[in-house]
């Protein structure tokens, strides 16, 4: 990869708000590296990306779900890629269902794919920008961030964390030329909702989610300001802030209330 043109790493960048994200970064001419499970949907989305802005991209077919996947990934950058000047950490999956009914592999894997893969990137891949004092660190949360969330406990957890770790770490990096913002989307239109059996749930079937192409864009306007904490769309950005006065009981009933099934 050309050494003059900055570098932007995104995981989970086969479809979705992670797709719509690495078009914009290579609008703004950004060479790219684009991790995800599936290497015929990468490659496509690479000769897609190659062809019409003519940047570099480098694919990684990689499953972050593994243990050994993020140092396995960092390694292999340095000797190949060099200088990661942007890590987007939109990797991420929810699972439908009562906590006690679901397989321990659906719980287990959310936890590790959403919090401990994109800690551990994160931590692989920061210092170098703080020696650099200079770099980009976006981490794909939700608004489900916001409140908790039954039947899909976990996920909503898992993104709390997120945006509690974020907005920490923003704070620790404060003044150092790095960057690190928390992106918190609601309802969009991906196979996020297939993924977690939630096709018909109020919250895709009533509330119409928001197209990945205009949500992808709020997120890297936002990480481009150096905002902290990017919410999009003006109705999420107001539910988010109404949880905050509300009762939590009340909030938790609601949260419910979307999250379940309608004919």
């Amino acid at each position: 990869m050309d050494s003059n043109t900055q570098t932007a790493l995104i995981t989970g960048a086969s479809g979705g708000i992670g797709y719509e994200l690495a078009k914009l970064f290579a609008r703004d001419h950004y060479n790219l590296v684009l991790v995800a499970r599936s290497s015929d949907k990468l490659n496509q989305v690479a000769a897609d990306l190659q062809s019409q802005f003519g940047i570099a991209v480098k694919t990684v077919a990689l499953d972050l779900a593994a243990a050994p996947a993020p140092k396995f990934l960092f390694d292999q950058l340095q000797h190949e890629t060099g200088v990661v000047d942007v890590l987007v950490n939109n990797a991420g999956f929810g699972g439908f269902g009562e906590f006690a009914s679901m397989p321990e592999e659906e719980i287990l894997g959310q936890i590790h794919l959403n919090i401990t893969t994109l800690t551990h990137l994160t931590r692989l891949f920061l210092p170098a920008m703080l020696a650099r004092r200079k770099g980009k660190i976006m981490n794909v949360a939700s608004t489900a961030a916001f409140q908790p969330g039954p039947l899909m406990a976990v996920y909503y957890a898992t993104k709390a964390y997120v945006l509690s770790f974020s907005e920490a770490l923003a704070n620790e990096v404060a003044r150092s030329g790095v960057v690190v913002s928390c992106f918190c989307p609601g309802a969009t239109d991906t196979n996020f909702q297939k993924r977690a059996n939630m096709e018909n749930s109020r919250l895709f079937k009533k509330l119409r989610p928001m197209s990945a192409e205009a949500v992808a864009r709020d997120g890297y306007r936002g990480l481009m300001a150096g905002r902290t904490v990017v919410i999009s769309g003006v109705q999420n950005w107001l539910v988010a802030e109404s949880v905050r006065f509300t009762p939590r009981k009340l909030v938790t009933a609601v949260s419910r209330w979307v999250a379940e099934k309608v004919e």
